[in-house]
């Protein structure tokens, strides 16, 4: 079993930036894609980024593209989202999962391992 911690979250105003992390123990994560998730009051839980075992491939949903950044590190058994130019848009709970059974991104269903979630509010 694999146990996530995600922290970082907060109240930040639009235009901020906030650094996630995950913190992964039970086991390591080093085999696992990484990824995270946010939902958003009143709609479905959508995919915001994903990384590769190993850090060299990269996934983002098309509205964080170029303000988001999905990064880990493997010794620290932690995976980290780093967010810029946030907007009220980006308000959500965040959720760091982990697929255990495939070492890049493939679809979402596959992540099998979940946090609690960290609160993201972005006032404008």
């Amino acid at each position: 079993q694999v146990q996530l911690v995600e922290s970082g979250g907060g109240l930040v105003q639009a235009g901020d930036s906030l650094r996630l992390s995950c913190a992964a123990s039970g086991r390591t994560i080093s085999t696992y894609t990484m990824g995270w998730f946010r939902q958003a009051p009143g709609k479905e839980r959508e995919f915001v980024a994903a990384i590769s075992w190993n850090g060299g491939v990269t996934n983002y949903v098309v509205s964080v593209k170029g303000r988001f950044t999905i990064s880990r590190d493997n010794a620290e058994n932690t995976v980290y989202l780093f967010m810029n130019t946030l907007k009220p848009e980006d308000t959500a709970v965040y959720y760091c999962a982990a697929d255990s059974h495939h070492k890049t991104y493939f679809r979402s269903t596959y992540f099998d391992y979940w946090g609690q979630g960290t609160q993201v509010t972005v006032t404008s």
